[in-house]
């Protein structure tokens, strides 16, 4: 295996020629084939010449359009078997976990905290094994084409802006959390904030921190994490409540993930109504809130949830490791909440929102198999369409980035990836196997070239995985390469 990283700075210009495919609606990808995508200096889709009968007419328009000089353009070309698709956007992955991928036992939730979680994340106040792992986080997520990600980092402020500062220099778009954990009685005394004060200032430091390493939040954002509510008291809540309002940050944080998670949460606020209401009658659930998991809500909470434009992520690899249950993505999309894909590393054993996509379908497989009415069984079922929208223009309206990123519309930033598949040949060998490709592992996807389209995605979404990601771009950047 060869594998590259890269964060090189691209020339003035770049021109991606070949097969474009993004989706168009929650129900429709779009597939754009002999055409030609600009993008200028700024990382900015410029213009798009679509359909022009040959990669070559597709160059000359869009040349035409931009009035560039061909010299002046780097020119990427798709090869066999190879497309180019939207970058995948990541709505709650905690970076701290990285290292414990895999590793949940027969644990439940907050056996699984205490067991495994709390240990590692407070160990990265230690910031050379904190940029060890984060770094490992990052440049993974991004071998898997994940260009947004949402990071959760630990209580400690240093290695919360190390996790910031790596994100700004190896080119991942990210939204960076420190953890706010401050109810004395339920956190570990080992791993929690001193006080309430304590922890809204540290807050406010690592949002200082962001705002002075990237003032505009063009590429890493700060946004605002009470870990869940057992783990922070009221007056912090409300404190976070009143940052959010003054500086308009997102905020992220878990709900109903567990039933009994859900218990504990009555318990700590009796007479809150529900989870949810804990967060509103706090001022945390707001048109910029993303909520983890979202398992177990009741259709009060959706009807609330809907209502303040709060939105979810949806993590159904962690949901079935943890063996938390089943969220129902349609139901939600009824109730008028935005849902994208999260992995969930380390409650998730994978670092592949690709993988997050296949596991959303099969997640709904199993809630269609517990209803007897025919029609509202196969409705449940989400396609392969609506996974990849999931992963995509979804988590990207999840996190405020629905006019920046998710597709390949002029005006937007050029987020994307070019994937590879395999093809294979009369002979039974893939196209470019054999010596001269010693090394060089194309994956699990065959294509026998008479697969339509849309069959040839649907194996990529089953069996595809981070051997088909050639190469990554962040904002017009090539952050990852791969032979």
């Amino acid at each position: 295996m060869v594998l590259t990283r890269l964060a090189s700075e691209p020339k003035k210009f770049q021109v991606l020629l070949g097969t474009f495919i993004h989706s168009k609606s929650r129900a429709e990808l779009e597939y754009i084939h002999n055409a030609a995508v600009a993008v200028d200096e700024g990382g900015k889709i410029a213009a798009i010449a679509r359909e022009c009968g040959s990669l070559t007419a597709a160059r000359d328009e869009v040349l035409k359009q931009t009035g560039w000089a061909e010299g002046d353009v780097d020119m990427v070309e798709c090869g066999e078997g190879q497309f180019f698709f939207p970058g995948f956007i990541d709505t709650h992955v905690h970076a701290s976990q990285y290292p414990n991928v895999g590793i949940f036992g027969k644990s439940t939730l907050l056996d699984w905290l205490e067991k495994y979680t709390f240990p590692l994340e407070s160990s990265l106040s230690d910031l050379a094994k904190a940029r060890k792992v984060y770094t490992a986080c990052v440049r993974r997520t991004l071998s898997h084409g994940t260009t947004t990600a949402t990071y959760y980092a630990t209580v400690d402020v240093p290695a919360t802006n190390l996790l910031a500062d790596l994100c700004l220099s190896l080119g991942q778009r990210a939204f960076v959390g420190r953890v706010c954990m401050d109810r004395q009685e339920i956190c570990p005394s080992y791993y929690r904030d001193e006080s309430t004060e304590q922890s809204l200032h540290n807050a406010k430091e690592s949002i200082a921190h962001i705002k002075k390493i990237d003032p505009s939040y063009d590429l890493v954002s700060p946004i605002l994490t009470p870990r869940f509510a057992p783990s922070c008291t009221a007056e912090g809540m409300n404190g976070l409540s009143a940052i959010q309002k003054k500086e308009n940050l997102p905020v992220q944080t878990h709900i109903s993930e567990n039933k009994g998670e859900i218990q504990l949460v009555s318990d700590l606020y009796p007479g809150s109504g529900s989870y949810a209401n804990v967060y509103d009658s706090h001022g945390l659930l707001t048109p910029k809130t993303v909520l983890a998991h979202a398992v177990h809500l009741t259709e009060d909470e959706a009807t609330l949830i809907s209502s303040r434009q709060s939105k979810v992520s949806h993590c159904p690899c962690s949901n079935s490791s943890l063996t938390s249950g089943e969220a129902r993505v349609r139901w939600m999309w009824e109730k008028g909440i935005e849902v994208g894909l999260g992995t969930d590393m380390s409650g998730g054993y994978s670092p592949s929102i690709l993988e997050a996509a296949r596991q959303a379908t099969l997640t709904s497989r199993h809630l269609a198999m517990q209803i007897e009415d025919e029609a509202l069984r196969e409705k449940s079922k989400l396609t392969v369409e609506e996974v990849l929208y999931l992963a995509t223009r979804g988590g990207a309206l999840c996190l405020g980035l629905g006019e920046k990123v998710g597709g390949f519309e002029v005006g937007k930033q050029l987020d994307a990836q070019l994937i590879g598949l395999g093809c294979v040949q009369d002979d039974g060998l893939r196209a470019g196997e054999g010596e001269d490709a010693e090394g060089v592992d194309a994956g699990n996807v065959d294509v026998f070239g008479w697969e339509s389209w849309e069959e040839r995605i649907a194996k990529w979404l089953y069996n595809g995985d981070d051997r088909n990601t050639k190469r990554v771009w962040v904002r017009g950047r090539l952050v990852h390469s791969r032979r």
